[in-house]
């Protein structure tokens, strides 16, 4: 240092705590600035030399939105190889080759987003891609490893910065901005919070983002669980950032608040953090947080606060200590590791569902027949980077077994569009210019590449282009010319073959047929308008829609069995299209395989009873898989999918991939898409009573395990389960040891079994192994609603162990001590919480206050039902009092015996957060179950009695 040099503020000094620096970093800030940070763009702080900084980076199974990159699984792929390793493994690589985009990009950020954390209750919906499991347990290990890789190992710089999604009980795209979740306590605490908790608790998590919806009538923007459950499991700041747009849909859509400012001053409050809204633009977001200041719904302290959580994130990520981040010079990115990576976790999510007879492994000179439209593909999701290689399951097969021995019919209808006139649809060349922009344009992501418009239109003529239409399911076609570009419409309005996948927020590649007069009209589902032909071309109009006769030039289903008579094994592919029925904003409606691929499905099986079924699918379906002799499933796996599959097929890897999910056996079987109460419900394997098509952790292999040796100690709060795993087949093969409980004389619904532990291991023919899990007692604890909190309850508890939730190999039982079962002491001064219920018939929880507590209505404003177990009224109670608001009738009965207290809200509150105490006589002592009846719109926040 020379005297021209000046010392270096505080905040520079990397011998200083983290928390000093960002102390003396807050104070020369000013509030403008400091405002500033709250948007998700902050912008550069010049004059302290802070460079510009942005949350999110969306990382989910490989970093996307930003180009090439190395794809690997889908999340519930990644979930299905019940690997916590390979997962630990694969963030490391995306957090590495996310540092190597930003040494080039600095618009690739370092808090990237993800996983996504929440529970797969229900197989309908739309996101299922993006989660690990339903099951807690098993969602918290696969995201504590993804975290953890994503982190780094430094103590002290991380690599990334991951964030969870989504915060809380998010589980629907129907409705998703406006629907609330209904989650009674138990559920809470037992199923939802804990996939966070435990995440959190194992210290590699950077931030949580809220979910769109509502949980209890209250935006997971304003909620109250981040103060009271979130921030308590953790010493580190967490960054909390809102999910986008989501602040201002907390007045224009969900109307919970009368302005923006109101709205953004109860987020902050809440624990928001970070504002995603308006994109770049992070004008409105100050504006309103400075008229919050301006109005007092907010101080600078509040601003400070999250301002301190932003800073805390960017100084564990060592921007201020340029010198000294370990990880300031990454450079692996697309390296020989990350795709022999990524052809690992493929394999290992491969699920193998059933295998009569010896079909598979193929034989090594089977003629193989492979079908299906999910069989030459390599699909992509909204989360996915753009491919740098890729392999699909014929490509696979062709390298693995030889061109010559593999047979491909893709299963499409070949068809053309003839107009009334008799003129054909007609796709007209492209021009060599065209051409060389669409190569240079497999550097970007494939949805880009819809709205195109250097190509010209489609037009008309006497002979027409052949396309091959794909059916999939409800009605939604795609359409595509001979060079494998999809019909798409930019933003002109004109039809194109133009895209290379169907993509995009809004897909615009996708069609839908609809009979009129004597054809049918074809309508663009991304637009809504139909086609029609024009003097300029083919374009979508809201008006003059063209009348269109189908030829069918060739059946797929016809090709189909062509090519499978004549082979010695038949793979038919079939599932999804992540950007089509069933993704993000849209729900599915059914677990059904698409009519057309159920077809193609039979035609083959028909033709050739050596017929194998592979699901290549983001979620479950129910199929009915009586007929076929072998059945397998992976979700879309990313750059290695089609290599990973064809070593499996052959045998080269044994299937080793478990289900993270239920897969139901029709749609009989599913709750409503929008009940949570996954326990009164009985919703997952935990409460689920029926018989499901696959159980959850169910997977098969080309060998064979025997468990042995099981034994159990309690000492000093754990419980040490061990047992041996022993490899009895001839092929070297991983197998998935499961661990389940389930309370054997419980004084409530507990589940059916609940994974406690799970361990992939590899073994050779003859290997035994010895596994030991160190189980807390805390883990056989369950949400005690009669005292508010967890308790484990005295008693008998079966451990079972084996190869998954139903294929049980070896069971013992041990007794646990705890706290016996005591009853509810209703006249306590707290009295009665009425969401502490144990069994419900059409109530809602919904939001005492706008910023805590809960009360409960009737679902519909009809006639709800609650019951409250062993209710202990001590020596005698002679009046019972009600806060309650809006207008209707509660009920009061015991044992269910007539009502004994009647109370009436004959004049609607002021609002439905305006309450009034009613009172009647109730005389009641001793032990009962209590029962009440709401009838009308009427909101329940609390229960009193006295004596």
């Amino acid at each position: 240092m020379t005297a021209q040099t000046p010392p270096a503020p505080p905040f520079r000094d990397p011998r200083l705590p983290f928390a000093k620096r960002i102390d003396d970093l807050l104070v020369r800030l000013t509030l403008d600035e400091k405002v500033s940070f709250l948007h998700q763009f902050a912008p550069a702080v010049e004059r302290l030399g802070i460079a510009a900084f942005r949350t999110g980076q969306e990382a989910l199974h490989g970093v996307a939105w930003m180009g090439p990159a190395t794809v690997f699984p889908q999340a519930v792929g990644l979930g299905a190889s019940w690997n916590t390793d390979l997962v630990r493994r694969v963030g490391e690589a995306v957090s590495k080759e996310v540092r190597a985009m930003r040494a080039r990009d600095d618009r690739v950020g370092l808090n990237v987003w993800a996983p996504t954390v929440n529970l797969l209750r229900h197989p309908l919906w739309g996101r299922n891609e993006e989660g690990y499991s339903e099951d807690p347990k098993l969602t918290s290990a696969i995201a504590t490893a993804y975290t953890r890789g994503l982190r780094g190992d430094h103590p002290v710089y991380w690599r990334t910065a991951p964030v969870l999604k989504h915060w809380l009980a998010h589980n629907n795209e129907t409705d998703r901005a406006t629907s609330s979740s209904s989650v009674r306590p138990r559920v809470l605490h037992e199923y939802d919070l804990r996939a966070f908790r435990e995440t959190v608790e194992a210290g590699a998590v950077a931030g949580v983002m809220p979910a769109y919806n509502l949980v209890n009538g209250r935006p997971n923007h304003v909620s109250p669980y981040l103060r009271e459950q979130l921030r308590t499991w953790t010493e580190e700041e967490l960054l909390v950032c809102s999910d986008a747009g989501a602040p201002s849909n907390l007045v224009d859509h969900e109307h919970y608040f009368a302005t923006h400012e109101e709205a953004t001053a109860a987020a902050l409050l809440a624990g928001v953090d970070s504002f995603t809204d308006h994109g770049t633009d992070s004008s409105q977001i100050i504006a309103r947080v400075d008229g919050a200041l301006a109005r007092g719904l907010l101080t600078e302290k509040d601003i400070d606060t999250a301002v301190r959580r932003h800073l805390s994130v960017r100084f564990r990520l060592g921007e201020f200590d340029p010198h000294d981040d370990p990880h300031a010079g990454t450079a692996e990115f697309d390296t020989p590791a990350h795709r022999a990576l990524a052809q690992e976790a493929a394999e290992q999510a491969v699920v193998l569902l059933k295998n009569d007879g010896d079909l598979l492994p193929l034989a090594p000179d089977a003629r193989i027949a492979v079908v299906g439209l999910l069989a030459d593909e390599c699909k992509l999701d909204w989360y996915s980077g753009t491919l740098i290689h890729r392999c699909t399951p014929l490509e696979g097969l062709y390298e693995r077994f030889g061109a010559e021995r593999v047979e491909f019919a893709e299963g499409v209808d070949r068809v053309r569009l003839r107009l009334a006139d008799g003129a054909f649809l007609h796709v007209p060349p492209a021009p060599a210019a065209a051409d060389e922009a669409r190569g240079a344009a497999g550097a970007l992501d494939p949805a880009l590449l819809a709205g195109r418009t250097d190509l010209p239109p489609l037009t008309t003529d006497a002979t027409g282009t052949e396309f091959a239409l794909a059916d999939w399911g409800e009605g939604v076609l795609t359409l595509r010319a001979p060079d494998g570009r999809y019909l798409s419409v930019a933003e002109d309005g004109f039809v194109r073959a133009a895209a290379d996948q169907p993509g995009g927020w809004v897909v615009q590649e996708t069609f839908r047929l609809e009979p009129h007069e004597n054809g049918h009209l074809l309508r663009h589902l991304g637009t809504g308008c139909h086609v029609s032909v024009a003097a300029d071309g083919v374009k979508v109009a809201a008006e003059n829609a063209s009348i269109l006769e189908l030829v069918i030039v060739e059946r797929g289903t016809d090709a189909v069995a062509r090519v499978a008579a004549a082979a010695d094994a038949v793979l038919v592919v079939a599932g999804n299209d992540p950007h089509i029925n069933g993704r993000e904003t849209e729900d599915r409606t059914t677990l059904a395989l698409p009519p057309h691929q159920e077809r193609l499905l039979r035609a083959a099986r028909a033709a050739n009873p050596h017929t194998v079924l592979v699901l290549v699918s983001s979620y479950p379906y129910a199929v009915d898989v009586a007929w076929l002799p072998a059945v397998l499933w992976t979700a879309h796996a990313g750059q290695a999918a089609g290599t990973a599959l064809a070593r499996v097929l052959a045998g080269d890897v044994s299937p080793a991939g478990r289900l993270p999910q239920t897969w139901y056996a029709s749609d009989a079987d599913l709750p409503g898409l929008l009940d949570y109460d996954v326990l009164g419900a009985r919703q997952t394997y935990l409460y689920f009573e029926g018989t499901p098509l696959f159980p959850f952790g169910h997977g098969l292999s080309y060998a064979s395990f025997c468990y042995a040796d099981l034994a159990t100690e309690v000492a000093e709060g754990t419980l040490r389960v061990s047992f041996t795993v022993a490899n009895t087949g001839d092929v070297r093969a991983d197998e998935v040891a499961q661990l389940y409980t389930r309370a054997a004389e419980p004084s409530v619904v507990r589940p059916r079994r609940e994974l406690l532990a799970h361990r992939r291991l590899t073994l050779a023919p003859g290997e035994r192994t010895l596994l030991t899990f160190e189980v807390p007692l805390s883990a056989f604890e369950f949400w005690d609603v009669a005292r508010g909190g967890r308790r484990r309850e005295p008693g008998p508890y079966d451990l079972l162990a084996g190869a998954s939730s139903t294929d049980i190999r070896l069971r013992t039982t041990v007794v646990l001590d705890g706290e016996p079962t005591a009853p509810r002491p209703v006249t306590s001064a707290s009295g009665l919480e009425p969401a502490d219920f144990d069994e419900q018939s059409g109530v809602a929880i919904v939001d005492r206050t706008r910023t805590a507590g809960d009360a409960v209505t009737p679902a519909d404003g009809g006639t709800g039902q609650l019951i409250y177990r062993n209710s202990d009224f001590g020596t005698g109670t002679t009046e019972v009092t009600v806060g309650v608001a809006g207008r209707g009738t509660l009920e009061l009965s015991l044992d269910g015996a007539p009502p004994l207290a009647v109370l009436t809200l004959d004049e609607p509150t002021r609002d439905a957060y305006t309450y009034t105490s009613l009172t009647a006589p109730l005389t009641a002592d001793g032990v009962h179950d209590l029962h009440l009846e709401l009838h009308g719109p009427l909101r329940l926040a609390h229960v009193g009695f006295s004596g």
